[in-house]
């Protein structure tokens, strides 16, 4: 009785720490007609302004796992808004629909930064963040629409994008881009690695502070323990290494 009393203590002194202050509240905001739903996680504990992450989700829309992100972010300081690029109540389940949706984004790139640009404007309208320091990160099709969004010409210190597509219509838009970029990418990307190359070049074309970091055998999706492989699967490894990579560019790019 004693040992499993004891144990109900020192989890409950472990998990605190992770949890206390942490708010979190969906928010609908607007793109013109369309409703939207994000979602926003900040620590009610910290005082003060402090810098903002917009955060991306995946094809399948705005879901618990970019949520969980967004909690992360917030215990780590930041004031953390979930952008909703396809609208409110717009979840899509199976494949073909998850398809369908992102490529209505993809095919039209003026329609995404219309989107992602109306998520910004929320999260700089949040009285507990500090405009001048605000950065984006996105996973897969989100990393699209970060990298779309620092295109657009929009004031973000920092772009970060996990596994995300790297395909762009227009390169020579990236010369807009007034922060630095984090491309995380997966070795064994059969999805977006092809893209490498002339993302590159349309980066140092632009003279874009940027890097790549690599990491060697992750698939497409290395982040989300919901992929289960084999071409999108999770890496443990390398979900903890990019999140670090992340975590560092941060501190760099929001040092006073």
């Amino acid at each position: 009785m004693k040992k499993t009393l004891m144990a109900a203590v020192l989890l409950c002194s472990f998990l605190r720490p992770a949890f206390a202050g942490v708010v979190t509240q969906t928010v609908d905001y607007k793109d013109g007609g369309t409703v939207l739903e994000g979602y926003l996680a900040y620590d009610d504990s910290l005082q003060g302004k402090r810098p903002g992450i917009l955060v991306v989700h995946e094809w399948n829309g705005l879901g618990h796992y970019v949520e969980g992100r967004c909690r992360q972010l917030a215990q780590l300081g930041y004031v953390a808004f979930a952008a909703d690029i396809y609208g409110k109540g717009v979840r899509p389940q199976s494949m073909e629909d998850c398809q369908k949706e992102s490529s209505k984004y993809k095919s039209d790139r003026a329609l995404m930064r219309e989107r992602a640009q109306a998520a910004l404007s929320q999260l700089q309208s949040n009285g507990r963040v500090d405009a001048s320091r605000i950065a984006v990160i996105g996973y897969c099709f989100g990393g699209t629409v970060a990298l779309e969004l620092g295109r657009s010409g929009a004031p973000v210190l920092g772009i970060v994008s996990f596994h995300g597509g790297l395909d762009n219509p227009t390169p020579a838009d990236a010369r807009n881009i007034k922060g630095k970029v984090l491309v995380c990418q997966g070795g064994a990307d059969t999805h977006t690695l092809s893209q490498v190359p002339d993302f590159e070049k349309e980066m140092k074309n632009a003279q874009v502070d940027y890097k790549i970091i690599t990491y060697p055998g992750a698939t497409h999706g290395f982040t989300n323990p919901d992929n289960k492989g084999p071409a999108l699967k999770y890496d443990s490894q390398a979900d903890k290494n990019s999140w670090q990579a992340m975590e560092d560019f941060f501190s760099r790019i929001f040092k006073s």
